[in-house]
């Protein structure tokens, strides 16, 4: 015996999903456009490369030194006399908390010094300098290769 359907049946017996998978759809944009993207300090340095360089801790102070030497730190311009003071307020909301500088290749060496210290007589020893990471031979002298 065959079935037959009738006029009897619900409406509801067919399910549309068209309005279900629109509200999916939806819901990932959202996340996608709401979600975090892990930001480095606000310049772009162009960093030295080191067979060391390993991947930074989350949540680590940054501090940036660009070409000209002028001073970043989370994202926003700073004047490196006041750099103490600032990772002493932020290590006073988190002492674990380690700083990651991260200077151009062509900044100057004796900024980067400057910014070494200020961040250790803040009472941080966790310093790291960022490089990009780099296989291979040390660059021969006086070239300007990485």
């Amino acid at each position: 015996m065959r079935r037959r359907h009738s006029e009897t049946e619900s409406p509801a017996a067919a399910v549309n999903l068209t309005p279900l998978l629109d509200m999916v759809f939806i819901l990932l944009i959202f996340f996608i456009v709401t979600s975090s993207f892990e930001r480095e300090a606000g310049v772009q340095v162009n960093r030295p490369g080191a067979e060391t360089a390993a991947q930074h801790e989350p949540g680590a102070i940054s501090i940036s030194i660009d070409d000209t030497g002028n001073v970043w730190m989370e994202n926003q311009p700073i004047d490196p006399g006041a750099i103490r003071r600032r990772v002493e307020r932020l290590r006073a909301e988190d002492p674990q908390r380690a700083v990651i500088i991260r200077a151009d290749r062509e900044a100057s060496t004796g900024a980067l010094v400057g910014i070494v210290d200020q961040v250790r007589l803040a009472g941080v020893h966790n310093v790291s300098v960022a490089a990009e990471p780099r296989r291979g031979e040390f660059p021969k002298r006086g070239t300007g290769e990485d």
